[in-house]
């Protein structure tokens, strides 16, 4: 019985990731627009999101106008970003039991993410024709939080990060990497894309030909394999 449970499992699993993921029936599939065109202008003015998640194997989207704020649940309490754009920004770390905030460290912290039993802080901002950002590994030592850069970015800003299997993967502001954390480099597999100045706010994977991004006014969808890309808005 245990054996058969067992190839039912890896059954499931191979379905679920050897499939193509279905797009919610309100969804349907457009030209991808060019930067600054009618089209683009539109998605930059919608006023709201699209935030992605997985439900039962499943791609779910929800429209939203509220931005997207970092937090990671740790054993001590709870990790919680803020990202005020040209404004500034910082980490907090709120103790279990409590509603006091202390300051980690200051900057635009876009994203908290946990890999390989270690945590990872994102922070980027574009503004003005600029961008930059960095990658840090969060270490909890003596009571307090330390934290060391693995990976900069100079003319570029992170947004997002996922992992899927033993690989990273991570959304900027204008491209899309696989990452690799333990040697601190990254690869760029979609470059210079139209959702520049719309937002990337959420971001799930299926596999790797099933990679999902909600942004304003849409969703892209991501092969990182072939390295090419699909975009959906609602029906109109």
């Amino acid at each position: 019985m245990k054996n058969i449970f067992l190839l039912l499992i890896f059954t499931t699993q191979f379905y679920v990731l050897g499939q193509e993921i279905k797009m919610p029936d309100n969804f349907i599939e457009k030209p991808i627009p060019t930067l600054e065109s009618e089209e683009w202008y539109s998605l930059n003015h919608a006023g709201y999101y699209y935030y992605v998640k997985m439900h039962k194997g499943k791609l779910i989207a929800e429209k939203s106008t509220e931005e997207y704020n970092a937090e990671l649940k740790i054993p001590e309490g709870k990790l919680i970003a803020e990202n005020n754009g040209e404004w500034g920004g910082k980490l907090y770390f709120q103790p279990k039991n409590s509603l006091k905030r202390i300051e980690v460290k200051s900057g635009n912290i876009v994203d908290i993410f946990k890999f390989k039993n270690k945590i990872y802080i994102v922070e980027g901002l574009a503004h003005m024709g600029s961008s930059s950002g960095a990658i840090y590994e969060l270490i909890r030592q003596d009571n307090e939080f330390i934290y060391k850069k693995i990976l900069n970015f100079e003319n570029d800003a992170p947004v997002l990060l996922t992992n899927f299997r033993n690989k990273v993967y991570m959304v900027s502001d204008k491209n899309f990497y696989e990452i690799d954390l333990r040697n601190g480099t990254s690869d760029k597999i979609l470059e210079n894309q139209f959702w520049r100045g719309l937002y990337p706010q959420s971001i799930v994977i299926f596999d790797e030909k099933n990679i999902f991004v909600g942004i304003r006014g849409g969703i892209v969808k991501i092969n990182a394999k072939d390295k090419t890309m699909n975009f959906y808005t609602d029906k109109k």
